[in-house]
């Protein structure tokens, strides 16, 4: 029961941060799957390695992937699908913590909260680069085919 609670709160923060960033009507459904699927990917792989940066490049691998082919079957912009469905991803309850800690003179566990949020932050923007680079491969490929 737990993972559908999971499910159904990501489905709702997705679309909710979709409306928030005006993305067109006819794709905050699609914003919503796209962000389950990527906390599905986090909560899953997470809970089994038990390491929340590989979770986090894998969900936002998946969530980028997932965006380059929507967009491009539905002829909109990739950033409508990406930054909706990498927002279950950030870690602001964490940036939260390790900010509070700096105010509370708690440097030590100022420092480990930070370096966290930092690796977690890097493998989102790793994830959304490295598919970028793997789509850009691929239309290469494609186009180096077409020619011959």
């Amino acid at each position: 029961m737990t993972i559908l609670g999971q499910l159904i709160t990501s489905f709702i923060a997705t679309g909710a941060f979709g409306i928030i960033f005006n993305a067109p009507k006819n794709t905050l459904v699609k914003c919503g799957l796209i962000g389950m699927g990527g906390w599905l990917i986090y909560y899953v792989t997470e809970d089994y390695f038990g390491d929340a940066v590989l979770a986090t490049l894998g969900a936002s691998l998946f969530v980028a992937i997932i965006s380059h082919g929507l967009a491009k079957f539905y002829k909109t912009p990739v950033i409508i699908f990406s930054v909706a469905g990498v927002i279950p991803l950030v870690p602001g309850g964490l940036a939260y913590d390790a900010m509070r800690n700096f105010v509370e003179n708690d440097y030590n566990s100022a420092l480990g909260s930070a370096a966290k949020v930092l690796m977690l932050s890097g493998s989102i923007a790793f994830g959304l680069v490295f598919s970028e680079v793997i789509n850009q491969v691929i239309r290469k490929i494609r186009s180096e085919k077409v020619r011959n």
